[in-house]
């Protein structure tokens, strides 16, 4: 295109609208930058799981960075506020799924069926399966359970998707490419919740203590009846009766886990 030049005090200069072509030019780089081997590697990686290739790809790196790796001035770049996000858009994206396919469903069994599915056990099988800890960012030199990590560091990846993607493009992903190709769910109905594994999970991530109590024993009718309580940080929550010990604890536990609202 040509731009007519105008001339002042014998400097010939090219015109506003040239000028400003030229500073458009030089303000966008013409390439953009070239990814790493690992970014490719992690790139290549989400798209096999999720469906969805990464724009921001540092959220992912951040998403894989466990806490174990860095200091004590760099904590915030750990995956867990991205776990913490994750968590809840998952928990979303979990209800309006079983929503959907359980009609006919009360909310009392549509909430033991989301607790089936968005446990720990659940979540951390699920990121064996697509090998997240090949990706897992950490200090190997620590003695850390790996499978635990697996399952936070699957709810840090749906944070991350969400914060590139946004929540309807997220759900997407989720419905299509994680819970229909990894989450077999009509066998997942058919195991029984174990609450007390569940609530050991709970109280160590939230790093509390916990212990079990019995409250009373009787032999009634030939038969020995147990009551047990859940003391969290020496404090009472769920009690529970069974016939034998370990069924009165999972009673306790599904009982505290109801008063958390984790189930």
């Amino acid at each position: 295109m040509h731009f007519p030049t105008h001339s002042v005090l014998g400097v010939t200069t090219p015109p506003l609208s040239s000028r400003n072509s030229t500073h458009n030019l030089l303000k966008f780089p013409l390439f953009s930058k070239k990814r790493t081997a690992d970014e490719l590697k992690l790139i290549r990686f989400v798209i096999q799981n999720f469906g969805y290739k990464p724009v921001h790809i540092q959220h992912f790196k951040q998403a894989l960075t466990h806490k174990s790796i860095l200091s004590e001035e760099a904590l915030l770049q750990a995956n867990e506020r991205l776990e913490f996000l994750g968590d809840a858009i998952l928990d979303a994206i979990v209800a309006s799924y079983i929503f959907e396919k359980y009609p006919d469903a009360d909310e009392g069994k549509l909430t033991k069926i989301k607790s089936k599915i968005v446990n720990r056990k659940t979540l951390s099988g699920i990121g064996e399966r697509m090998g997240i800890r090949q990706h897992l960012i950490y200090n190997q030199s620590r003695s850390i359970n790996l499978a635990g990590l697996e399952g936070n560091a699957l709810e840090a990846l749906v944070g991350a998707i969400y914060l590139d993607a946004g929540y309807d493009r997220t759900k997407q992903v989720i419905r299509n490419n994680v819970l229909r190709k990894y989450l077999n769910l009509a066998q997942l109905l058919e195991e029984e919740i174990d609450f007390k594994s569940a609530l050991f999970i709970w109280c160590q991530r939230k790093k509390l203590s916990i212990e079990f109590k019995l409250l009373d024993e009787q032999f009634i009718e030939g038969k020995w009846q147990y009551e047990m309580e859940v003391q969290i940080n020496r404090t009472a929550y769920g009690k529970g009766k069974g016939l034998s010990k370990k069924e009165a604890e999972q009673a306790a536990s599904k009982e505290t886990l109801a008063l958390m609202g984790e189930i």
